[in-house]
């Protein structure tokens, strides 16, 4: 029944017990007659209209437990987030800005262009000083070889996980099930199977090793842990978050697939989830929805982060010029799938609205974007570049104040693909903490592609200081990443007067 059927029911309901009251002794010597006389009378006795109605009473009250207990039978059981952990690598795999051109210049095979190309973009590209890459890469001589990549692993997520088993208390030996994502770096064993073997869990674990799914497969990885937790009974889900920089690395010239070396750094997250309804109490969240969007089925979409060889056969991802047109679809969709499960009603019907009127009108009218901020108090956004956190600031009409945690996650840690939201979630439990009833979105891109939604509620008010964050400068982060905005501002302008100083007409993005 609706909000105001119940409504319009509470002055008969009133009626009713107005009445009941006025007339209660009479009632209750009545219905004791009648049970006197039906309890006194043999059942052969009593009249079959009074024995079809207690027929009809009794299947009725049946029906009624039935639909009962197979509505607490089919309702989902409470996901919750006991708690995370992030990665922070050893400060001797600390890589500054000012590092980057000369240790990239030790790779031989890196022509000048290059070079430049990569000087260029990361002084462009909301990085700050802070960052980590493994130092085989970045010394001599360099080394890509698996056996590095392993060692980058165990570093990184390791070391992530046993914080995660401090803080929680959870030994190796209650985990039900291990899910690993790494995009780009799936040795046999699996980074699952070594997770498993360094902290020596029980033979009935079992695990899963999600390979290939980009930057959104930290979401992924969360939802297969929901499907683990509705067929395993009170028990643990481990799920781990990485991408791996050693098997990443591109040596090669190719400008569309440079890109990658100048963000990516290294990175790794633990998260402990739980079915176990004794730790509501002191779980951090509850997964109210996972929203999934994908768009492999479309070429464009599909090819536009993708993996293969150049020309001179070196290994490396290339990003094509499609990738923010296909990544507005993905979120479109996303969001047109989202809204209705969190929006409060006005930014429905203004959605409504706007919907019918570019469709009748005739006239050309501009999309309404809800505004998502009214559904959430907290937003981790992808931190994959500033373009693309520029891009979702614009499309969503965030705050900077709501995008802020974003851009920290980018400008402390770089491009940490999946293992994003949770740098991200981190820095908002660090600085501004959470109130019980809290909702926070996480939205994450990748290629594929996909776009996927978490949407978590706090269980309790609480502030927790993550130690990746450990002696950050929130206002030294605002200071560089004005002054980039200013220069980058500066440089497009006197590139606009140069144009129409020669007769020509630039784009409005001013390329």
């Amino acid at each position: 029944m609706s909000h105001a059927g119940t409504l319009a029911m509470i002055p008969a309901l009133g009626y009713v017990a107005g009445k009941v009251a006025e007339h209660k002794e009479q009632l209750l010597q009545d219905l004791n007659a009648a049970l006197s006389t039906l309890l006194d009378t043999p059942i052969r006795e009593m009249p079959v209209q009074l024995l079809l109605q207690i027929l009809a009473a009794l299947v009725l009250a049946v029906a009624v437990l039935v639909w009962y207990v197979r509505k607490a039978a089919a309702k989902p059981k409470p996901v919750y987030l006991l708690d995370f952990a992030m990665a922070h690598p050893p400060d001797t795999w600390r890589f500054t800005k000012e590092r980057f051109v000369p240790a990239n210049s030790l790779n031989t095979r890196f022509n000048p262009e290059s070079l430049d190309f990569l000087g260029k973009m990361l002084e462009r590209s909301g990085l700050g000083n802070d960052t980590y890459t493994p130092p085989w890469l970045v010394n001599e001589p360099i080394v890509m070889d698996i056996a590095h990549a392993r060692l980058e692993f165990e570093v990184t997520c390791f070391t992530a996980v046993q914080e995660l088993l401090n803080k929680t208390g959870i030994q190796p030996r209650q985990i039900g099930c291990v899910i690993v994502n790494s995009s780009l770096f799936n040795p046999t064993p699996s980074l699952a199977a070594m997770i498993m073997n360094h902290f020596k869990m029980g033979s009935k674990t079992i695990n899963y090793n999600l390979g290939g799914m980009g930057c959104s497969a930290s979401l992924v990885a969360i939802d297969l842990a929901k499907q683990v937790l509705a067929t395993l009974k009170d028990t643990y889900v481990l799920v781990v978050s990485h991408e791996n920089i050693t098997n990443n690395w591109y040596p090669g010239n190719d400008r569309s697939m440079l890109l990658p070396n100048c963000i990516f750094r290294c990175n790794g997250a633990a998260m402990l989830m739980t079915n176990k309804p004794t730790e509501a109490r002191r779980a951090k969240y509850e997964l109210q929805h996972l929203v999934r969007v994908n768009l492999a089925g479309q070429d464009r979409a599909y090819r536009c982060v993708y993996q293969l060889e150049d020309e001179n056969g070196d290994l490396g991802v290339r990003l094509s010029k499609d990738l923010t047109a296909v990544a507005a679809s993905a979120l479109q969709k996303n969001m047109v799938t989202l809204g209705p499960l969190v929006l409060p009603f006005s930014e429905k019907f203004l959605f409504a609205v706007n919907l019918l009127k570019r469709k009748f009108s005739g006239k050309k009218v501009a999309p309404y974007t809800p505004d998502f901020q009214l559904a959430f108090d907290h937003i981790c956004i992808h931190s994959g570049g500033r373009a693309v956190i520029d891009g979702m600031q614009k499309h969503l009409a965030l705050s900077d104040a709501a995008i802020e945690p974003s851009r920290a996650g980018l400008y402390r840690w770089g491009n940490v693909s999946s293992a994003s939201v949770w740098y991200v979630l981190s820095y908002i439990e660090t600085y501004k903490g959470l109130k019980g009833g809290d909702k926070v979105w996480q939205l994450s891109f990748g290629s594929g592609f996909k776009c996927n939604s978490a949407v978590w509620v706090a269980k309790k008010t609480f502030k927790d200081t993550h130690t990746c964050w450990t002696g950050f400068d929130p206002a030294k982060m605002w200071e560089d990443l004005n002054a980039l905005t200013a220069t980058l501002a500066a440089e497009k302008a006197a590139k606009r007067a140069a144009a129409e100083a020669a007769g020509q007409t630039l784009p409005e993005n001013g390329h």
